[in-house]
C-alpha cells in the first residue's frame, strides 16, 4: 500500500473525529468538564490538519469531506449531548429541542460550506464557524459548571439561549474572519487579525484560562457588530450613490 502525504492531514482529522467521540463518552459518565476539553483538543487537531495540509501541499476534496464529517461529531454531536446532559435534559421535549441546534445547524453550516468553497484557502467564512461555536460552548461551561452543583443561578438559565443563538450564527450570512495563519504573506495582508488573535491569547495565559469565555465571547460579538455596522451603513451608502446619479442627470 502506498502512502501518500495526504494522510499526514487525514491523521489529524481522525484524531478530530475521536476526541469528539471520548468526549460524548465523558459527558455520558457525568465527566462534563472533561468532556468540554475533549472538544476544545478536537478543534486543535481540526486546525492542524489544516496546517498540515499547507505544509504538505496535499489539500484534496477528499480531505475537506472528511474533515467536514469530523466537524459534525466533534462540533456537532458532542456539544448537543453535552448541553443536554448538563442542563437542557431537565426541560423534557424543549430541551431536545434546543440542544439539536449545534448538530442540526452545524451539518446545514457545513453543507453550505461545502457546495461554496472555491479552492482550498479561505479568506473569512459566512456564519459562525461550527469549531468556534463548540469552543464558545465549551468555555462557557468550564467557568460556569461545577463538578459539585452543575450550572446554577443565571449561567443555568443561559445555557439555553446562548444554545440557539449560537446556532443561528452558524446559518447567519454575518462574516468572520479566518484564524492568522503566521505567514509573510498573511501579516502583511491582516496585521490587526493577527494582533488581535496574539491579544486574545496572552489574556487567556496570563489569566490562567479566566478569560477564556470573554476572549471567544468577544470574538462572536465582534462579527455581530461589524454585520449591523454594514447594516446601518448601507442605506446611506445607497442613498449617496443615489444622490450622485440624480446630480449627474441633473447636470
Amino acid at each position: 500500500m502506498k502512502i501518500t502525504r495526504a494522510v499526514v492531514p487525514s491523521l489529524f482529522t481522525t484524531l478530530n473525529i475521536f476526541c469528539g467521540f471520548l468526549s460524548i463518552v465523558n459527558a455520558s459518565q457525568g465527566r462534563i468538564e472533561m468532556a468540554a476539553w475533549f472538544i476544545i483538543l478536537a478543534g486543535v487537531f481540526d486546525s492542524l490538519d489544516g496546517v498540515m495540509a499547507r505544509i504538505t501541499k496535499s489539500s484534496s476534496q477528499f480531505g475537506v469531506e472528511l474533515d467536514s464529517l469530523a466537524d459534525v461529531v466533534s462540533f456537532g454531536a458532542a456539544p448537543s449531548f453535552m448541553v443536554w446532559k448538563v442542563y437542557l435534559s431537565s426541560i423534557e421535549s424543549w430541551g431536545v429541542l434546543i440542544a439539536a441546534f449545534p448538530l442540526v445547524f452545524g451539518a446545514i453550516r457545513l453543507a453550505r460550506f461545502n457546495v461554496q468553497l472555491s479552492g482550498f484557502e479561505k479568506d473569512h467564512f459566512k456564519g459562525l464557524p461550527i469549531p468556534m461555536q463548540a469552543v464558545t460552548i465549551c468555555a462557557y461551561i468550564l467557568q460556569y459548571y461545577s463538578q459539585d452543583y452543575g450550572l446554577t443561578g443565571w449561567p443555568k438559565d443561559a445555557l439555553a439561549p446562548l444554545t440557539i443563538v449560537l446556532g443561528l450564527l452558524m446559518v447567519s450570512r454575518i462574516t468572520y474572519d479566518t484564524l492568522p495563519k503566521f505567514t509573510r504573506r498573511d501579516l502583511l495582508a491582516h496585521p490587526w487579525r493577527v494582533v488581535g488573535f496574539g491579544i486574545g491569547a496572552l489574556l487567556v495565559v496570563f489569566s490562567k484560562g479566566q478569560l477564556f469565555f470573554a476572549v471567544i465571547a468577544s470574538f462572536v460579538g465582534l462579527g455581530i457588530v461589524r454585520a449591523a455596522v454594514r447594516w446601518v451603513r448601507k442605506p446611506a451608502e445607497t442613498e449617496a450613490e443615489e444622490d450622485a446619479e440624480t446630480s449627474n442627470i441633473e447636470v
